[in-house]
């Protein structure tokens, strides 16, 4: 039998009467495409993808770019599973949080 808990408070999800809920996500770079001109459509592209190519040889291999997209996957109990549809970006919780001026 596979355990299961709940991601956010931590509640034993393994029982089969007490239902579980999943959440996935999914976060990637959002493309826009920019508008062509025709100064855009006049410059040698092979040329400005060779001297990229160039840089990208004289670089240390450790210093990569993060990657483009990732996936999350959380099990919820059914109350952090409300709380979660009721605020998904956890808004609310960080507004409560009011520090005094010492």
């Amino acid at each position: 039998m596979m355990h299961f808990s709940c991601d956010l408070c931590g509640k034993d999800l393994s029982s089969e009467c007490d239902p579980r809920y999943v959440v996935k996500m999914e976060i990637f770079a959002a493309h826009d495409p920019c508008e062509l001109t025709d100064e855009d459509l006049d410059d040698d592209h092979m040329e400005e993808m060779s001297r990229l190519l160039d840089e990208n040889d004289d670089d240390e291999p450790s210093a990569q770019l993060p990657p483009a997209a990732r996936s999350f996957r959380y099990d919820l109990c059914p109350a952090c599973q409300k709380r979660f549809v009721g605020d998904p970006l956890g808004k609310e919780t960080a507004q409560k949080f009011r520090f005094s001026k010492n």
